[in-house]
């Protein structure tokens, strides 16, 4: 199937829409007993236990989202317990909530129902207390589980098509998506879930890159087959979504790769129970790239003209960088958590803006350019920002300026669109990510969904550091597709709710911290 017959992923988006009549008249019911396991293990396989002992960083979270003040060093090459402290803060088990049935084990990364349907495996070159290979990382134990002995960096830079910034890099990080994991709730809409999911991880990854003082890349192209057998996955139950690239080398990458001999399968992912959604393995196998080749061509961004300025405009107001709160990343994202619910006190103009600045800056990724702007545009309806009128926005990111759409109140729509929830009605504001999907697949191909999916999550996770940094809350959420639509047109006419991020003071909730 061409990634260029882009009817698959409409036809995909059409399929897993919500709406007041899809959610009602489901028969879909969760069968408790069926929940799938949330780990992946690989039993037998040589164990190297993580460091859980660190320092913390000194820059400030807030610090930690905007684009470095100088270019990283020739060379910067993570050891052993920096890549622990990557892994740790990215997906690690922070948080302990006991219920009767057990306790959940939360992860440093919000997820869609708490599923955790996403692995990472690290590949890498040899580095300080870590021998080249290819590891599976294992946040129950806190271990890296050997899964390929050797240097098989060259591999990826051959998939990538010769992409610089994977070329360069002494490790990498794959992130992979199991199906049935979070299909078992959310059925074949999961595929939506991989790319926010990725995104709220790879945003925490990101983020600790740039505290630890590591260059990173997002990498969306590259040839699936390759690196699926590198990890060798099932990929009728798992399949690779994504590589980050982590830091820089002097030396080149050596050109020969070591064979890849069949791997033994890892426990956690097929289920006895497990139920076939075809349209998710439809809608990935329509995005594939099969050569290194087309990787390298696949590369680019999407041209955009700047908007015009038509409506009352807003200008932000953020903390200047000497202004910041001064708490580094790593307790932020200990803290941090999914808001169940708000107060309903309002929050200043500043933090609002603060937190959109922050979480709006440009990211470094394969498919989009410096200055290039992003896939996803940023709607918001304003509950209780103190200074800005309660309404409808456009933020417009040229001139970090906020355009009025529509003046009034309007929590009650609000907790409409979220389907029908309390949260977005409560908050403070809620951000919509929305896109036009036709430019998108028609410049990326089908892989382009892949992408806008992913930068949503990407951006929400944004979201989520720079709410808890300044101890407010947040929390991610799913939405009646085309009523989302509906309500912030006509400007927003013709464009697609990606994802919906509710923000304001949260209400505390009691969890056990495991750090």
């Amino acid at each position: 199937m061409a990634n260029s017959d882009t009817q698959v992923a409409l036809r995909y988006h059409q399929q897993t829409k919500h709406s007041y009549h899809s959610i009602r008249f489901g028969s879909h019911t969760l069968d408790w007993a069926n929940r799938p396991e949330p780990f992946k293990v690989y039993p037998g396989r040589k164990r190297i236990p993580l460091p859980d002992q660190w320092e913390e960083s000194e820059l400030p979270a807030l610090a930690a989202l905007l684009p470095p003040d100088s270019p990283a060093p020739p060379r910067s090459v993570p050891d052993l317990e920096e890549l622990a402290r990557l892994l740790y803060y990215c997906a690690g088990i922070t948080k302990r909530k006991p219920y009767p049935g057990g306790d959940i084990l939360f992860r440093a990364a919000s997820c869609t129902g708490a599923l955790y349907e996403i692995e990472l495996y690290v590949v890498c070159g040899d580095m300080n207390g870590l021998a080249a290979g290819v590891y599976h990382f294992n946040p129950r134990d806190f271990v890296l589980e050997q899964l390929r002995s050797g240097d098989f960096r060259g591999l990826l830079a051959e998939a990538t098509g010769g992409e610089p910034r994977v070329s360069g890099a002494p490790l990498t990080i794959v992130s992979t998506g199991t199906y049935w994991r979070n299909a078992w709730k959310y059925r074949a809409r999961t595929y939506r879930h991989f790319g926010w999911d990725n995104g709220t991880i790879l945003a925490n990854l990101f983020a600790m890159s740039r505290a630890l003082g590591f260059p990173h890349r997002l990498v969306l192209g590259f040839v699936d087959r390759e690196i699926n057998a590198l990890l060798g996955l099932d990929t009728d139950r798992e399949v690779a979504l994504s590589l980050a690239a982590v830091g820089r080398c002097r030396e080149e990458i050596p050109g020969p790769r070591p064979p890849l001999a069949p791997l033994p399968a890892g426990t956690g992912v097929a289920a006895r129970g497990e139920v076939d959604y075809p349209e998710m393995r439809e809608m990935h196998a329509s995005t594939l790239i099969g050569s290194g080749q087309e990787s390298s061509a696949w590369r680019g961004s999407l041209r955009r003209q700047p908007a015009a300025v038509l409506g009352k405009r807003f200008p932000l107001s953020p903390l200047a960088r000497n202004e910041i709160p001064t708490e580094p990343l790593e307790p932020v994202i200990r803290r941090r958590g999914s808001s169940r619910r708000f107060t309903a006190a309002p929050i200043s103009f500043q933090a609002f803006s603060t937190l959109l600045y922050h979480s709006a800056q440009e990211l470094s990724a394969d498919f989009l350019e410096p200055g290039g702007g992003l896939l996803n545009e940023w709607y918001l309806t304003a509950n209780a920002v103190e200074g800005l009128p309660s309404g409808a926005y456009w933020l417009d990111r040229d001139r970090w300026e906020l355009e009025l759409l529509r003046q009034g109140s309007f929590r009650n729509e609000m907790g409409y669109l979220g389907l029908e929830q309390d949260l977005p009605a409560e908050a403070s504001f809620d951000v919509f990510f929305m896109a036009e999907l036709d430019p998108v697949l028609q410049r990326f191909g089908n892989r382009g969904y892949r992408a806008l999916q992913l930068e949503a999550g990407l951006l929400g996770g944004r979201l989520y550091l720079s709410a808890y940094a300044q101890r407010l809350g947040a929390t991610g959420l799913t939405f009646y597709d085309d009523d989302v639509t509906g309500f912030f047109s006509p400007h927003a006419r013709g464009k697609s709710a990606v994802f919906l991020m509710a923000m304001g003071k949260g209400r505390r909730r009691e969890l056990v911290s495991l750090r």
